[in-house]
C-alpha cells in the first residue's frame, strides 16, 4: 500500500486506475529523463518533485486547506496567480497532457477538439488527478471556443469561474480584462473569507516576480553554445512551475542556475558542440507530454528555447511593483497579463516578432512549430509565422500531433530530415 493511499481515498480517487497511471508515468519518466547523460546534479530536486507528483505536494495542499486556505485550479497563464495568493489561496495548474483520459472526456465532448481540453476534462471525470480533487473551484478563461464550452461541462462537476479574456490588445480590451480581474477578486475574497489588501498583493507580486526572474535566468544560460542543460530538463522545470511550492521552486531554480553557469565555465554540456539548436514554438507541452522534446533531442539536436506557455510566455514580463495603491496594482496586473502573446489575439504581429527575436537571441538553427490537433488558433497562425521565418531565412518545420505515441516514428523521420536540411 502506498504511503498516500489514505489521502487518495479521502479524495475519492479511483485507486486502481490511478495506480496504473503512476506506474506508466514512472517508467516513461525513467526512459526519457533518468537515462540522460551529463545531467546537472540540481535536477535531483525536480526528479523528486515528479516522484512525489501525487504524494507530498497533495499532502501540502490539504494541510493548507486545513489551516483555512483554499486551492484554485487553473488552466491558463491569463489567470493572475498574484490575486489567488493575496486571498490566502494556492493556484495549481491543471492542464492534462496524457491520452489516458481522453476517451472518458469524449462522453461529453466532441472528438474534434484539441487533446489538451479533452485530457483536462477527462482527468476530472475519471477521478485520477488528486489536484482536481483537492481544488475547491476552478478558474477557466475564454482563450478559445473549445475551452469556454468545456468549462460549462466541468461546472457540472466542480464550481468553475470563467474569466473573459478579450481577443484584442486595444484600450477596450484592456478595460474588459481589468473588469474581469475585479470580478475574479470578488470570487477569491469570498473563497478566502478576507478582503484582498494592498500589502498582500504587494507581497504576492514580489513572490511571483522572483519566480519569473529565476526562470528567466535559467533560460539565459541556454543561450550559451552548447547549452549546459537539455531542453527536456528545461521543459520539466517549466511544467513543475505550475504546481510546486513557489518559494521552494524559486530557490531550486536559482541553485540550478548557479550550477549551469559553473558548467558553462567548465565546458560541460549534454550536447555536442555542433548539435543543431532548435526553438520549439506553439502549443504548451504539459505533464506528461514530453514526446516532441524527446524525439528532437534523441535525433541529435538541442532544444534551447520554448516560445510557449510552458516556456518563455510564463516568465517573460514582470508585474510593475511601483504601484502606490490597490487600484494601481490591479492596473499593473491587467497590463502584464494582457501583454502575453497568445495565439488567441488578433491582430497578433507581436507574437510573430517575438518568435524572430527569440530565434536570433538564442542563436537557433531552425524552428519546430508544434500544434496540437484541432488547435485552430495556433494552426491558423502558422501561415504568418512561416512567412516571417522565411523572410528572416530561418528554417521551420510544422508538427501537428496529439498525445498518442503512434505517430512518434513518423515525427522522428520528419525531424531527422529537417535536421539534415539545417545542417547542410
Amino acid at each position: 500500500m502506498s504511503t498516500y493511499d489514505e489521502i487518495w481515498k479521502s479524495l475519492n480517487i479511483d485507486l486502481e486506475t490511478h495506480c496504473n497511471l503512476l506506474d506508466v508515468l514512472g517508467q516513461v519518466y525513467t526512459d526519457i529523463y533518468l537515462r540522460q547523460d551529463k545531467r546537472p546534479e540540481a535536477m535531483e530536486y525536480f526528479d523528486f518533485v515528479i516522484g512525489e507528483v501525487h504524494g507530498l505536494r497533495i499532502k501540502e495542499l490539504l494541510e493548507h486547506k486545513a489551516k483555512g486556505g483554499f486551492i484554485a485550479g487553473t488552466f491558463c497563464l491569463f489567470v493572475p496567480d498574484e490575486l489567488v495568493l493575496a486571498a490566502g489561496g494556492l493556484p495549481i495548474g491543471l492542464c492534462g497532457g496524457a491520452d489516458l483520459t481522453i476517451s472518458r472526456a469524449e462522453e461529453f465532448l466532441p472528438r474534434n477538439i484539441c487533446p489538451l481540453i479533452k485530457s483536462s476534462v477527462g482527468f476530472k471525470l475519471a477521478r485520477i488527478c488528486p489536484y482536481f480533487e483537492s481544488s475547491d473551484f476552478l478558474i477557466g478563461e475564454t482563450t478559445c471556443d473549445g475551452k469556454k464550452k468545456a468549462w460549462e461541462v466541468l461546472n457540472n462537476f466542480i464550481p468553475t469561474q470563467v474569466m473573459h479574456v478579450p481577443h484584442m490588445k486595444n484600450e477596450a480590451g484592456q478595460s474588459i480584462y481589468r473588469l474581469e480581474i475585479e470580478r475574479l477578486m470578488e470570487k477569491l475574497e469570498e473563497a478566502g473569507r478576507t478582503k484582498i489588501s494592498f500589502e498582500n498583493v504587494k507581497e504576492a507580486i514580489a513572490v511571483m516576480n522572483n519566480k519569473r526572474r529565476a526562470l528567466a535566468g535559467l533560460y539565459e544560460t541556454r543561450k550559451h553554445q552548447p547549452s549546459p542543460i537539455s531542453g527536456k530538463d528545461a521543459l520539466l522545470i517549466s511544467q513543475v512551475a505550475f504546481y510546486d511550492d513557489i518559494p521552494r521552486f524559486t530557490a531550486a531554480v536559482n541553485k540550478l542556475k548557479a550550477e549551469l553557469n559553473n558548467r558553462i565555465e567548465k565546458g560541460i554540456s549534454p550536447f555536442a558542440e555542433d548539435a543543431p539548436r532548435v526553438m520549439l514554438s506553439g502549443c504548451p507541452s504539459v505533464v506528461p507530454n514530453w514526446k516532441l522534446h524527446h524525439i528532437i533531442e534523441t535525433s541529435g539536436a538541442s532544444v534551447v528555447v520554448e516560445e510557449a506557455c510552458t516556456g518563455t510566455r510564463y516568465f517573460e514580463t514582470l508585474v510593475d511593483e511601483s504601484s502606490a495603491d490597490l487600484n494601481g496594482q490591479l492596473d499593473a496586473l491587467a497590463r502584464r497579463y494582457l501583454s502575453i502573446n497568445c495565439s488567441c489575439f488578433t491582430p497578433n504581429h507581436e507574437r510573430t516578432e517575438q518568435i524572430i527575436h527569440y530565434a536570433r537571441e538564442y542563436h537557433v538553427d531552425g524552428v519546430v512549430y508544434n500544434t496540437l490537433q484541432f488547435c485552430h488558433t495556433y494552426n491558423v497562425e502558422y501561415t504568418k509565422v512561416e512567412q516571417a521565418l522565411k523572410e528572416a531565412s530561418i528554417p521551420v518545420l510544422k508538427i501537428e500531433t496529439d498525445y498518442a505515441a503512434e505517430d512518434a516514428g513518423q515525427i522522428q523521420t520528419r525531424i531527422e530530415a529537417f535536421l539534415e536540411r539545417i545542417k547542410s
